[in-house]
């Protein structure tokens, strides 16, 4: 194997501050080089027993060992490169950044930060590696979004001509596919001779598989895309969340059936339908129509006295005072203030939450009493209310997201085979 200049150099200082009596069983547990980094074998073992836990949980056909160790030893190694290139990016996350994450985790599954820690414990993961995973995965996303999504861009042209072509193609939109894909891999800029050979092993397999060859065992031992130790499940997917390449063939694919090998920039592709289903069509929103006054606290007014004027001003509108010269007068949100209070007609989701909490427990005409958010003491009154088809809207923003992730996705995969294929890794074949 032919070594880069800076390695050669490396190597050779190496062996000037390790004499020749270095613990040869340190030498002996590197498993792969990776740049100016190694991989142990004690680390890929602590993968590899990860990966067979959840393939055991999900009750999957275990590849044999020696592939099985592969294919987390080429993930390992593809992590391994991302995060030295985030590194070298000065890309970090500081401790408080990923304590408020591991809160948030906690939060969505109705835990506190301390029970979550012991429910993590308790599966057999310590808080810290749990915290080493979770930081490891943040700044790779970061690294990605540095590098692709800031470049991938989605015009409204794009958007329109999606929803143009797929005008008359009765329920495109209505259904979701549930695919398994395997990639045979080709190195940027591979020869003919290699692409006549991933081609070969591509036709060879949809044959076997389609002569009934497990397809999750083959993606475990064949596939080169980051999905394979999942057997190659993409989960489910509607043709606007697909690679542009995929569209057409699945089209064609009843579930079970296997496609044929589909060519791209990064190799060959064997696609299998899964599943099929359905889904509903449409899309409604509620708006509000709400009117406020707000009373700001400030360095004359505090939070007592904001309280006080908040409740005066409830206890004159309940009296017969209008709402809307009341909140000219006295509201501090001058920009609704001039329009009576009004907020006019918003979504769900568009304010904060202690003021929407209120707002969505109104009746239309109903005065609530003085609520409390972080902008001060707020007044409302909800005019009107009502659920509205806003399924064109939606609808684009669903194609303009799902062309972005497609886009994203694509890039990726390019982006990963890349740095990969770029990189000085150097493995130990004798112990894989």
């Amino acid at each position: 194997m032919k070594f880069k200049k800076n390695q050669q150099i490396a190597l050779l200082c190496s062996a000037l501050l390790f004499p020749a009596f270095a613990p040869a069983e340190v030498l002996d547990n590197i498993i792969a080089v990776v740049e100016d980094d190694v991989i142990l074998e004690n680390e890929l073992q602590k993968e590899v027993s990860t990966v067979e836990q959840r393939i055991a949980a999900s009750k999957s056909p275990m590849p044999p060992l020696s592939i099985l160790r592969r294919q987390v030893l080429e993930r390992m190694i593809v992590d391994k490169l991302q995060r030295q290139l985030a590194e070298k990016a000065g890309i970090n996350i500081s401790d408080e950044m990923l304590n408020s994450s591991a809160a948030d985790i906690a939060k969505r599954n109705n835990m506190s930060p301390e029970e979550f820690r012991v429910e993590l414990e308790k599966q057999g993961m310590s808080y810290a590696a749990f915290l080493e995973n979770m930081k490891n995965e943040i700044v790779v996303n970061e690294l990605r979004q540095r590098e692709i999504g800031g470049r991938i861009k989605v015009t409204d042209r794009e958007v329109e001509h999606y929803l143009e072509t797929q005008q008359g193609k009765v329920g495109e939109d209505l259904v979701q596919y549930h695919l398994g894909h395997i990639l045979i891999a080709l190195p940027e800029g591979a020869s003919s001779t290699a692409i006549q050979k991933a081609q070969e092993k591509a036709n060879d397999l949809v044959k076997k598989l389609r002569a009934g060859q497990d397809f999750a065992q083959t993606a475990m031992s064949e596939s080169s895309d980051s999905n394979a130790l999942k057997g190659g499940d993409l989960g489910w997917r509607t043709l606007k969340d697909m690679p542009t390449l995929f569209v057409s063939e699945v089209g064609k694919l009843r579930q079970g059936s296997i496609s044929e090998p589909l060519r791209s920039p990064s190799g060959f592709h064997i696609l299998k339908m899964l599943e099929l289903k359905g889904l509903a069509d449409g899309h409604t929103v509620v708006k509000t129509k709400v009117r406020h006054i707000l009373i700001k606290t400030n360095e004359l007014v505090d939070d007592v006295e904001a309280s006080k004027r908040a409740w005066a001003l409830k206890e004159r509108i309940m009296s017969g005072d209008d709402f809307a010269t009341l909140a000219r007068a006295n509201s501090d949100d001058k920009g609704s203030a001039i329009k009576g209070g009004s907020l006019d007609w918003v979504e769900a989701g568009a304010l904060v939450k202690p003021f929407e909490e209120a707002m969505t427990k109104l009746k239309i005409n109903e005065i609530s009493d003085p609520v409390q958010t972080q902008f001060g003491w707020h007044i409302i009154q909800v005019l009107d209310r009502e659920n509205r088809d806003n399924s064109a809207e939606f609808k684009k923003n669903q194609v303009r997201d799902a062309i972005r992730k497609r886009k994203i996705e694509e890039e990726t995969e390019l982006w990963l085979r890349k740095l990969r294929d770029e990189a000085f890794v150097e493995i130990k074949e004798n112990r894989i």
